[in-house]
């Protein structure tokens, strides 16, 4: 079978994969403090300039030359794929308890039922025994949360709620002026935002999360604010079109080669007969 088939299958597999990135992107346009996925696409001849001064083969060997043309094909394929980081547009609302976090780098730690992980989404709420919540059901971890292993409380009867920059709560009961310190949110700022690995609900897991220091001087939290997401939909639009057209071109290109190879076969079989 003619190598252009394959190489031109392979590339529409390709753009299959960056369909499906754009199209998650797309579909968290509207959830708070979600961070858009790119994919890295790249052919042989990038991957093997990367990789050539690693690998332990000598040249005009039968071994380098078997490597050589096991991928000698040009076909795009993705080589790696990458989180954007950056800040998405903070947006003020209502809820007192709606935090937002104004740098790169830093996030909120949650409890759930597979473990401690971390978020940028900050929709938090108040369970009816005063617990702070995420709006999935997650407890809200504070700063001290590795030693105590004790979760954020808030009094029923506090009608004022205010929280600092720095993520101190402070509460006020109801007719008195006076503020007491409450818990303080555990900022989390991980040496390696790379190691992040993306489960869904906006939620990243981290290995060696409970070695996490929490950033208690942040200067990041904003109150009464929420994080909307960073993926630029009309962006996110142009590429699902680019990409569209690309698988076009791949299927028409595989259309070519099988009628070659048809017309091949055909003419083959004529001669043998």
């Amino acid at each position: 079978m003619q190598s252009g088939y394959y190489s031109s299958a392979a590339g529409m597999v390709t753009q299959f994969n960056r369909l499906d990135t754009i199209a998650n992107n797309l579909a968290n346009v509207g959830s708070a403090g979600y961070k858009e996925d790119n994919l890295i696409i790249g052919g042989f001849s990038r991957l093997f300039k990367e990789a050539r001064d690693e690998l332990p083969l000598e040249n005009h060997t039968k071994e380098a030359a078997q490597y050589l043309n096991r991928a000698m094909t040009k076909t795009p394929q993705v080589i790696d794929d990458y989180t954007d980081f950056s800040l998405g547009v903070m947006q003020e609302s209502n809820n007192n308890l709606d935090l937002a976090l104004a740098k790169e780098g830093l996030f909120f730690l949650v409890k759930t039922p597979q473990g401690v992980r971390l978020t940028r989404d900050g929709t938090f709420t108040k369970s009816d025994d005063g617990t702070l919540m995420t709006k999935d059901g997650y407890e809200v971890l504070p700063n001290d949360y590795f030693a105590s292993n004790q979760s954020i409380k808030l009094n029923p009867e506090d009608s004022l709620i205010e929280i600092d920059k720095n993520g101190q709560i402070l509460t006020s009961a109801a007719n008195t002026a006076n503020f007491v310190q409450n818990s303080k949110i555990f900022v989390a700022r991980p040496d390696n935002i790379d190691m992040l690995q993306k489960e869904g609900n906006n939620l990243y897991k981290y290995d060696g999360i409970e070695n996490i220091q929490s950033s208690n001087d942040s200067g990041a939290v904003l109150q009464g604010f929420i994080e909307k997401s960073n993926v630029n939909a009309v962006k996110m639009m142009t590429q699902m079109i680019e990409t569209s057209r690309l698988v076009e071109m791949y299927q028409k290109a595989m259309d070519s080669q099988m009628n070659d190879m048809n017309r091949d076969a055909i003419e083959k079989i004529a001669k043998k007969s």
